[in-house]
């Protein structure tokens, strides 16, 4: 097994945020490249959508991995995550713009991806027919 994780995976939950920022197609996006500015990641490309009547997805692709964010202004709400698989990036450097970015409540959840992946053949899956 691996003693070191491939990546982190930060899981940003946010409540109490503008409603009006987070219908912001552009104003998201600006905000998630100076996050991943800010946390030394190298941007390679953003793609954001505002959704009929309201609501934005974005994710900003980085050489390290990415940044995405889903909005329900109608909730105040926002479900974001990030990820990378280098360790040079300070993920908490990119929490911060965030944070400070939408306000509101936050949670954050922190996955270590890949620890303990082993580098065993995998088994294949037994499938059943339907009877």
């Amino acid at each position: 097994m691996r003693e070191q994780a491939l990546g982190r995976h930060l899981i940003l939950e946010i409540w109490d945020a503008d409603p009006h920022l987070l219908d912001d197609a552009h104003a998201l996006e600006q905000l998630l490249l100076q996050a991943a500015r800010a946390a030394n990641a190298t941007v390679i490309q953003s793609v954001f959508h505002h959704f009929n009547p309201y609501g934005v997805s974005g994710v900003v692709v980085i050489a390290e991995s990415h940044l995405t964010i889903h909005t329900w202004p109608e909730y105040r709400y926002a479900a974001i995550d990030i990820f990378t698989c280098g360790p040079k990036m300070d993920l908490e450097a990119a929490v911060e713009v965030i944070a400070a970015g939408l306000g509101g409540r936050m949670v954050q959840l922190e996955i270590s991806r890949g620890q303990g992946v082993r580098r065993a053949q995998r088994q294949p899956l037994a499938l059943s027919a339907a009877q």
